[in-house]
């Protein structure tokens, strides 16, 4: 069932968040807070926490909050030793997990829980079928939001952040050199890892053994000899080089109207002496982009090739601010907002350039888009309507189990 029909039913359960440094922990306290679902968060961020100490935190807050879940985004938090999962069965807390990231990348790489007592929700309502071929029965669709308190139009930004097209992304160069070492593959799969890329990113296929196995079928054997961990490496590398070449190809295209380029050092090298351009270190995401946004005519998007049917985070957030989007085009991104209507949107590099000089030249369809992409934020997706989607799924997946 779309995760976006259901509709919370009876009390909320109280959660155990297990926070860590990743983003949406803070969003989702803050959505607790507004809806008043009871909830405690436990901090491991800040130390390395051995097998005792956690077992010992997360009994205490059991003992002493009673919760009904234990709530984690990406399975942070969740041990690669099954510990957690123990510990949760053990107390009749069903473990809920959030993945915002790729979840076929990550489950593989821990224990299987027990799939009675556990919740997946994912953002990439493709990865779904994925997700249940691990064994999972309680599987929905929850798709990225906005804070619309965070992000707001209003906003004070720096005036050097002023900008008629801006890009905000990361050049995947060392995302991609990181995994490459550590799948450590063959001389063929290295070889061949370029070309590889090129192909997955031009493909309509989500898994990388999938697309080896119909376009490089030599190569199979050595990519399923390689060790669970360094397999998943090696795929991760493949989807990263493929978003680094989209990604490349599309701000490549922007660059007549220069753009304003947020991110890592690798847009330098990718770059080079292109002119036109400016490049700007990462902003953070909590005291900066909100500012941002609104700032740019155009702020332009194009998506990680991690998620080719779903939609980021800037889909939501640029919306929200009150400002303008150009993205690419998303199966998913109709069962979000109206086409041309409440975003706007390219369907190939093609279109880039003629989009981007016809928005910058009609300001009041900037104005437009933007207004009508803010109500449907609104009105649809913020992360309080995720934590209602997210409560009905828990009450639909384990019903009487709040106390």
């Amino acid at each position: 069932m779309d995760a976006l029909s259901l509709r919370h039913q009876g009390r909320a359960p109280r959660l155990l968040l297990l926070t860590s440094a990743y983003f949406l922990l803070g969003e989702l306290k803050a959505a607790c807070q507004r809806l008043d679902v009871p909830h405690l968060l436990v901090d491991f961020a800040s130390r390395s926490v051995d097998r005792d100490l956690f077992v010992r935190t997360i009994r205490e807050a059991a003992a002493g909050f009673r919760p009904d879940a234990i709530l984690t985004v990406n399975h942070l938090g969740v041990d690669h030793e099954g510990v957690l999962y123990a510990l949760a069965g053990e107390l009749g807390l069903p473990l809920v997990s959030w993945f915002v990231d790729n979840p076929e990348f990550i489950l593989p790489l821990y224990p299987k829980p027990d799939p009675q007592n556990t919740l997946i929700l994912t953002w990439d309502a493709d990865s779904l079928d994925g997700v249940r071929g691990f064994g999972f029965t309680n599987v929905f669709w929850l798709p990225l939001g906005a804070d619309p308190e965070r992000f707001r139009p209003g906003r004070q930004g720096r005036p050097e952040w002023r900008s008629r097209v801006s890009f905000v992304g990361n050049s995947m160069v060392s995302k991609t050199a990181s995994r490459l070492k550590a799948g450590a593959p063959g001389p063929a799969l290295l070889a061949a890892f370029a070309d590889l890329a090129l192909g997955f990113g031009e493909s309509g296929e989500r898994s990388v053994p999938a697309f080896v196995a119909a376009s490089r079928p030599e190569l199979l054997p050595e990519l399923e000899a390689l060790p669970r961990w360094r397999r998943t490496a090696f795929e991760t590398a493949v989807v990263w080089r493929s978003t680094l070449e989209y990604r490349l190809g599309c701000v490549a295209k922007a660059l007549p109207f220069g753009p304003l380029i947020v991110g890592d050092p690798g847009w330098s090298q990718l770059l080079g002496g292109a002119l036109g351009h400016r490049l700007h270190p990462e902003l953070n995401y909590y005291e900066d982009l909100p500012g941002f946004y609104p700032l740019s005519e155009v702020n332009f998007n194009c998506t990680s090739l991690q998620m080719k049917g779903a939609v980021n985070q800037r889909v939501f957030d640029v919306p929200a601010s009150g400002a303008f989007l150009l993205t690419d085009h998303r199966s998913q991104i109709e069962r979000l907002f109206e086409p041309d209507v409440e975003i706007a949107l390219y369907r190939n590099q093609e279109e880039i350039a003629p989009l981007m000089a016809r928005f910058l030249a009609d300001p009041e369809a900037r104005e437009r888009l933007a207004a009508a992409g803010r109500a449907r934020v609104l009105a649809e997706h913020t992360y309080e309507h995720r934590l209602s989607a997210l409560l009905a799924a828990f009450h639909q997946s384990f019903p009487g189990r709040v106390r």
